[in-house]
């Protein structure tokens, strides 16, 4: 099977394609400070991706930009960008829930290296996903980027998910983060894409920053 001329694998056809409804006003109007916003945050990226890389990989062997494909909007695949914050291919090691509830964040995670814990309760390892929103495949608000391996468990009612762009922060990210059970997060995530507006945005992205200052539910 083909997508725009590209060959899906079977993981790929599995998550099926979703057709949503056309742009809003709103839509462009946060697409303009999803711009504005990962160019200021690239410029940031810039100042400090040296210290940070090095750090990275003096913690730990392996690149100190991790890349891995995932569902956007409409099931589309794309490749996400994150600072490494485990040891070398941890990714090939995660560990799923049943199809009830698809994924955990695990608490003390073996896999996360010293420097990967840090960047971890900062968020700073988002930053390299600013790159992702001025390519148009996230947005600075949204679900989080879903795991194809979660995706291929979803039900009919949690693939709403991956009915807007996944954003850098979300509603999800502001009402609990790493303590909401699965089930929450869904129902998060699903009310923020049928209730999408530019106002409900901002307020997000102006609660983000005190989960990110206090590092509040991150691990």
């Amino acid at each position: 099977m083909k997508k725009n001329g590209k060959c899906l694998t079977d993981t790929e056809m599995a998550l099926g394609y979703f057709v949503t409804d056309g742009r809003t006003y709103h839509d462009y109007i946060i697409r303009l400070v999803d711009i504005i916003g990962a160019v200021i945050g690239l410029i940031i990226l810039l100042l400090i991706l040296p210290i940070l890389a090095i750090a990275i990989k003096w913690d730990s062997s392996g690149p100190a930009i991790f890349q891995q494909k995932r569902a956007g909007k409409n099931g589309v695949i794309f490749k996400v960008y994150k600072f490494r914050t485990m040891c070398k291919d941890a990714d090939k090691h995660e560990r799923f829930r049943n199809a009830d509830e698809p994924v955990v964040k695990l608490n003390n995670d073996v896999r996360i290296t010293r420097i990967g814990c840090f960047l971890r309760k900062c968020s700073i390892d988002e930053l390299p996903q600013f790159i992702n929103v001025l390519k148009g495949e996230m947005s600075l608000v949204g679900p989080r980027p879903c795991v194809l391996k979660e995706v291929e468990a979803y039900n009919d009612y949690q693939r709403g998910r991956l009915a807007g762009k996944p954003g850098i922060t979300g509603l999800a990210q502001i009402r609990g983060r790493s303590d909401l059970n699965f089930d929450d997060i869904v129902e998060y995530d699903i009310f923020y894409n049928k209730n999408r507006t530019f106002g409900l945005y901002c307020k997000i992205l102006l609660k983000t920053i005190p989960y990110c200052l206090f590092r509040k539910s991150s691990y």
